[in-house]
């Protein structure tokens, strides 16, 4: 059977004065189902509260826009309370109690991803009520800003990443989950690239819009299609994925079920075509030594992001 890779946008669960609750189908999104992950996003109001409920899976939150306050109660510990604003990123363990609160903006989005929760429970407080006051001392740990961290990758008029791994947010090795934050300048491309440690991609669009392109093991290509805000669509394994953003730029943020990912490229300086001897791409496209040598020559001085030509 025919994968179906096609962006979808989420629909509205359930909601109320203080906010919503929306979610990917798995039988419009089957990658959801193919592997046995979920995908939900959580629109909080102005004091717009999400009730405390049982997380029974591991899951990745990151805040698209706005500020609050969220609660966890790890596993037969105390209750955390994180500040939490635009561009954080949480792990949440399975078997954590959450709750949220938005703060004093017109709408606070969050998106959930790898989430099977489905109990409702989004109430409006009074400007009056009394909440437990967030600590820094309990987001260290627990929650990482993508928008502040250290980048990994920066390509002049290229673009931006920040991986989310062991390393700065040790918590996501419990939770077993990766994920990156990406930010493509305006008509620069993402080359084309895989996971080689057999985990999924799943890319939610965050602001912008492009084309993207997968293309499977078999060399079939399986989606080419435009993208924009609001879009989810998932990466099945060894799939080769690459991106193009329009004039405005594009940024995403994947989830990836591994918590160290590693990904190839099969183009810029760390392409895995450079690391190949000429006598074996001479061999494996049945081409001449001169043809062999063009191919090799392009694209293998930058980097993964290609900047638009000027």
């Amino acid at each position: 059977m025919e994968l179906d890779l096609t962006p979808k946008l989420a629909k509205k669960i359930y909601g109320g004065d203080g906010g919503a609750y929306y979610a990917w189908c798995p039988n419009e999104l089957p990658m959801l189902r193919e592997g046995n992950i979920g995908a939900a996003k959580l629109a909080l109001e102005k004091n717009g509260f999400a009730l405390p409920r049982y997380s029974d899976s591991a899951k990745v939150a990151y805040v698209l826009q706005g500020s609050g306050v969220a609660g966890i109660v790890l596993p037969e510990k105390e209750e955390k309370v994180l500040p939490i604003k635009k561009g954080d990123a949480i792990a949440l363990p399975f078997g954590v109690v959450t709750w949220c609160r938005a703060w004093g903006v017109e709408e606070s989005i969050a998106k959930t991803l790898v989430s099977s929760q489905s109990a409702k429970g989004i109430v409006k407080v009074a400007p009056t009520a009394k909440m437990p006051e967030p600590k820094k001392e309990h987001y260290n740990g627990m929650a990482l800003n993508c928008e502040e961290a250290p980048l990994d990758v920066d390509i002049k008029d290229g673009g931006k990443v920040v991986v989310l791994n062991t390393k700065n947010l040790p918590l996501v090795g419990e939770v077993g989950l990766g994920a990156d934050l990406v930010r493509l300048n305006g008509s620069a491309m993402c080359s084309p690239g895989f996971s080689c440690d057999s985990a999924l991609q799943v890319t939610y669009i965050v602001r912008g819009s492009g084309r993207v392109q997968v293309v499977g093991a078999d060399g079939k290509r399986v989606l080419e299609t435009t993208i924009k805000a609001g879009n989810l669509f998932i990466v099945p394994r060894f799939f080769v994925v690459s991106k193009i953003a329009d004039p405005d730029g594009m940024d995403w943020f994947s989830i990836i079920t591994t918590p160290n990912p590693i990904f190839t490229h099969l183009a810029g300086r760390t392409s895995v075509w450079k690391a190949l001897s000429p006598e074996v791409l001479q061999a494996a496209f049945n081409v001449p030594a001169d043809v062999e040598q063009k191919f090799s020559s392009k694209r293998k001085a930058e980097e993964i992001f290609f900047p638009p030509p000027k």
